[in-house]
């Protein structure tokens, strides 16, 4: 199963985000590291500009594969041609309100295909093509086009869920449908994040036979954003049961840099990377969590860099409440522990959140020391 990382072309078409290029070397040098293999670099056609920052980046040596991004015509592929990559992704509409929005047509689209495709043989080494809004093309189109680009010997596909409207079920009788009768094509998937299921797609696309799936970090990307580059490494890891070659801790410093250069801040619940996600308040959990810590854990969080953590509020019970008082050197007998946690849940109610270490001790100098 291989994975493309598309941060440097997808995800900077979310509103409003740039990368300088220092900020896309230092992505670019990060994906590499974890062990990415392949990256979609830009868009050379969006301006002088990107085309040469995207030569500038495939001219460092990283390992991974580098691949431009290009619309169907000429001019696009002279720009990817002019920075130096061996690789394409050529993007054709395929749904019927793509072609009626640039004013074509199924001719077109057919016809182009093949025009494009050649000429794209001739000047790089790896050439796919991308079935824009497939989810919303008509099966029988969408099978003239998978099978003409077959027959033109493209080395891959892309299927595209462009708005993000698919489900799992959808996406696996998709892929389904093509893994079989490719004859050695590799099929990919691209999905987006309309609906919150991107991630879930992606994991479904390949485990129904996709090759390869298209990424960003954090999901960066337009609108709600694409499938989550440390969300797809994890899930195939901890639910496909079959791990990639991507390094999930690396993943980690890759969600925070991309987070603070693109202005896009993550929640602090966001799957895998989240500053919460292995945060703990309920007592029973808490109370679980201390005899075996993967009693409410997918994985071992240390397997990225990270800890559980008791957080103290309402809903914290007494062995946690103890746990954390002896850590700050306070030990209090039963009937103090009862009195100190009911006090702690009301506090914690007023506030409406979680108590930190400075406010436990106030609490307690409080209760217990300036009492008469």
């Amino acid at each position: 199963m291989h994975i493309i990382d598309t941060t440097l072309r997808d995800g900077e078409q979310a509103p409003g985000v740039v990368f300088s290029l220092v900020e896309k070397l230092k992505i670019a040098a990060l994906l590499d590291e974890a062990g990415v293999k392949e990256l979609e670099i830009g868009t050379p056609a969006i301006s002088l500009a990107d085309e040469k920052d995207i030569r500038i980046i495939a001219d460092q040596g990283f390992r991974f594969n580098a691949t431009c991004w290009a619309r169907a015509c000429i001019s696009d592929l002279q720009a990817a041609a002019r920075t130096g990559v061996s690789r394409i992704n050529i993007s054709f509409p395929v749904s019927a309100i793509h072609l009626a929005s640039i004013g074509k047509d199924r001719t077109w689209m057919l016809s182009s295909l093949s025009t494009i495709v050649k000429q794209a043989q001739n000047m790089f080494a790896f050439v796919s093509v991308g079935a824009q809004d497939a989810s919303r093309c008509q099966t029988d189109l969408l099978d003239e086009f998978v099978f003409a680009a077959r027959n033109l010997n493209v080395n891959r596909i892309r299927l595209a869920d462009t708005v993000g409207i698919m489900n799992p079920m959808s996406v696996q009788n998709m892929f389904e449908r093509y893994q079989h009768c490719l004859d050695g094509t590799e099929l990919e998937f691209h999905a987006h994040n309309d609906l919150g299921m991107a991630t879930a797609n992606t994991i479904a696309a390949l485990n129904a036979g996709a090759n390869a799936a298209s990424v960003t970090v954090n999901g960066l990307g337009e609108r709600a954003g694409n499938a989550a580059l440390e969300e797809v490494v994890a899930a195939m890891a901890f639910s496909l049961s079959d791990a990639s070659s991507i390094n999930l801790k690396k993943c980690i410093q890759l969600c925070e840099f991309v987070e603070k250069a693109s202005g896009r801040k993550n929640s602090d619940s966001k799957p895998i990377s989240g500053t919460k996600v292995y945060s703990h308040e309920s007592g029973i959990h808490c109370n679980s969590l201390i005899k075996d810590p993967m009693s409410y854990h997918a994985f071992d969080p240390q397997i990225i860099g990270k800890k559980s953590q008791f957080i103290i509020g309402k809903h914290t019970g007494l062995a946690v409440l103890k746990d954390a008082l002896k850590e700050m050197g306070i030990q209090l007998n039963d009937k103090q522990s009862q009195l100190f946690i009911d006090a702690v849940k009301k506090l914690s109610a007023k506030k409406k959140s979680e108590l930190n270490s400075n406010e436990l001790q106030q609490l307690y100098n409080n209760l217990f020391c300036y009492t008469n």
